[in-house]
This record gives structure tokens, sequence and C-alpha cells, in this order.
């Protein structure tokens, strides 16, 4: 059965699925292998459960006519979602970028959703996998599409933005993560900036931040819609910005005043502001977007426990989103200033190096206690008044029971694996 045949099936479908405890009714189901299960074996459940069709790539587990047998199930899910996306035929905005990918995701659909029917990634399913699945998950009633692109990895970006054929792509940023994946900074560069390959060698366009030089540099050739601070070449301009502890941006007609925190937020608020004008969204839609998109799922988010304010930033971290959170933390009024900090994963043999350099510069100051937590910071621990290191997350909470905190400020941030947000069951 060719890649057509299977596409008019699955229009038939409501939906696709990978995971047969999460399947719908009426659902096509992709028996994918992982690295610890063969997902052919639930070809049976999967129909059993409500699957309208199977695709299975092991002709063992052939039923009836529901089963359709290909070569390779994923590489037959992501050629799918490719004649689904070209079938379709919407525009589609892609981002990728080390840090803030999903949250300027959020506002672009949030700003977008103003005048359009849009759909984005859910979550972060934003791999080989996550993007097939996104792109199956546009309809005819869908005017805009937005993909958020991951990656660990070079040439990964190059093969989503084949599969996506993005209309338009942004780049968040370049930074210090993943380098175990990419072989350093400069891979990072290398690897992120194979989507303005795509967006150069398809006549698309790419929104640029006129004040990030790298992404002049690497943008080159691109046609352009920019932003940029007190620059009238801008096709966005930004006149104001400032966050204590929530980001207020103030533009040539208008300004935001958001619920996030940080000013490493507001190049996500910016570009959401730039392609809402792109597309012509009314400014006091775009506005009213923002001002009302509430952070979640760890991620710059603020919360009071009794007396103390917290700045939830747990979801993920690498050296370039500590050091701009611990910056813009420190650069706070607030007074009894307190940061939980976990190790960063992923940093390959950086990651001493990494780990020290964040210590060494939280030594140098001295309005903040600091706990750290993880074999990383305790590897590179050192005897300094206000820093204080736990090797495990058990040992922390462990001290956390004979202390209380009263009217602290307090940011946690670490990588996904330390699940620091579990930490606020502690605080008291």
């Amino acid at each position: 059965m060719n890649i057509q045949d299977i596409h008019n099936l699955f229009l038939k479908c409501k939906s696709v699925s990978i995971d047969t405890r999460k399947i719908e009714k009426d659902s096509m189901f992709f028996a994918i292998k992982g690295e610890n299960f063969d997902a052919n074996t639930f070809a049976v459940s999967a129909l059993e459960l409500g699957a309208s069709f199977v695709i299975i790539d092991n002709a063992s587990y052939a039923i009836d006519e529901r089963t359709i047998l290909v070569e390779n199930s994923l590489e037959t899910l992501q050629a799918l979602a490719k004649f689904h996306r070209s079938y379709l035929k919407l525009p589609i905005i892609a981002l990728t970028g080390s840090n803030g990918k999903t949250t300027t995701k959020e506002l672009i659909n949030v700003v977008l959703a103003k005048k359009y029917n849009t759909k984005a990634t859910i979550g972060n399913l934003n791999n080989h996998i996550g993007v097939p699945l996104t792109l199956l998950s546009f309809t005819e009633e869908t005017e805009i599409g937005i993909v958020e692109m991951g990656a660990n990895h070079k040439k990964e970006i190059e093969f989503l933005c084949e599969i996506a054929q993005p209309d338009y792509g942004y780049i968040t940023n370049f930074g210090k993560a993943h380098l175990e994946g990419f072989g350093g900074v400069e891979g990072v560069i290398e690897g992120k900036s194979e989507m303005y390959r795509f967006l150069v060698n398809n006549d698309k366009i790419a929104f640029v931040n006129l004040e990030d030089p790298i992404q002049m540099e690497k943008s080159a050739g691109i046609k352009l819609f920019t932003f940029g601070v007190n620059n009238n070449e801008a096709n966005t301009n930004i006149r104001k910005i400032q966050a204590n502890p929530f980001v207020v941006i103030e533009y040539d007609n208008f300004s935001i005043e958001s619920h996030l925190i940080g000013l490493y937020n507001a190049n996500n608020i910016n570009a959401a502001v730039a392609i809402g004008h792109y597309f012509k969204v009314d400014e006091n839609d775009i506005k009213h977007a923002i001002e009302n998109y509430i952070p979640e799922n760890n991620r710059s988010q603020l919360l009071r426990i009794e007396s103390n304010q917290i700045i939830l930033d747990a979801y993920n971290a690498n050296p370039s989103s500590m050091a701009v959170a611990i910056t813009n933390f420190l650069q706070l009024e607030n007074q009894n200033k307190i940061m939980i900090l976990g190790d960063m994963f992923e940093l390959g043999n950086e990651s001493h190096q990494e780990h020290k350099i964040l210590v060494d510069s939280l030594a140098a100051q001295d309005n903040s206690i600091c706990y750290l937590i993880g074999k990383s910071f305790y590897e590179n621990r050192i005897s300094k008044k206000n820093l204080q290191f736990f090797e495990t997350f058990d040992s922390f909470t462990e001290y956390l029971e004979t202390i209380h905190f009263n009217e602290n400020t307090i940011l946690i941030k670490g990588s996904r694996g330390m699940a620091l947000e579990r930490i606020l069951q502690y605080i008291k």
C-alpha cells in the first residue's frame, strides 16, 4: 500500500496514536519499535481499544485488512506526515533554539489564535516522532500551523524541516544546550542553523532579533521580518524592557504587562508580537493575548507558599538558561533571596567545566544564599558561606526538614531529570 492509500485511510480516522494507553476510538495506531519493546505486539489491543487501522512492520502480527503491513512503521508515520502537510497546503511556522522554544510557541499560538484557527505542537512533542504527530493533528480547518522542533544532534533540524516544510522559521537563540550531542557550542549553532539553510534554499521567511549578531549572520540571504530595541529599521520596534519580576515591554504604539518572569522571557514575547504584526493581528488583540497568558508546567511560574514568593523554573536547564535566570534573579529588588539549583544534564565532556563556571560565578555574589544539588555541583564544591552543596536530592530534603523559610524570594531551577518541583512540598 502506497502513502497516498494510507493517507486516504488516515482521513477516515479521527486521530493518530502510538500508545495504546492513550488510544482513541476510530484512530490510526502506528506500531513503533522502542529500545525495550516492540509495539507490533499491541496490534490486537489497539484494535480492541477502538483503533480503525493499525500500521505494523512485522508480518507475524497481521490480523485482517485493518492491519497494514509496511517496511518501517516510524518511517511511514514520517512520510504520512509530510504527505498530509502537502495535502493541506497551510502556512506553517517552525521554531527551534536552545532555550525558550515551548514558551515562545505558546505565545505565538495565543497571539495568532486571536485572528486565525491555529494548531500548535502540544507540550514539547518536538522530535522525530512528535513533529509528525503535530502535523497529522492539523486539519482542513487549520489556518496556521505552529511546529516546535527540538534537537540534540546535527542534521536533526534539517530532517524535521524536510518533513514539515515550513514557510516561516524562528530560532530563539543559540546556547549551551545538548553540548554532548552537538559536540560544543559551535555544533549547536551549526545544528540549529539548519533551519535557516532550509528557509534560504526554499525562498521562505525568517523572523529574527536584530539585537542578536549571530542570528543576523546566520540568517544572511533570507527574507527577514525583524524586531529590535529602539531600532527604526526593525519591523517591530521595542522602546523599553523591564522585569521585576514580571516582564513589561513598551512598543511604539502599545505596552504589554505579562505574567512571564525574567528578562530572558522578553525575546519570547517580542517574537510573538513581531509574528502577530506580520500576520496583521490587531495590536489590542496581541496585548490581550499575551497579558492573559499564564505560564505552567514548571516554566517561569510565580508561586506563593505561606510567606515565600517562589520562581519555579524547573522544567529544564543548561548553562545559558541558568546564567540568564540567575542574572535576572539577582537584579530583583526583593530581599532575602535564595537560589535552589540542580545539576545540568547532557553536557558531555563540558559538564565539569560548566558546573565549575557556574559555581565560581555564584561565589562572586553575596546577596543570595545558594543551595546546589546534584553530583556535578557537588564535585565542584567550594567553601563559601553563602553556598551549600548537596550530592543528592534526598540529602537536601533532609536538610530542609531542619530549617524554616520565611518571607524569602526563592528561585528553583534545574534540569528535568532533577525534578526540583518536588521541593515545593518541603518548603514551609
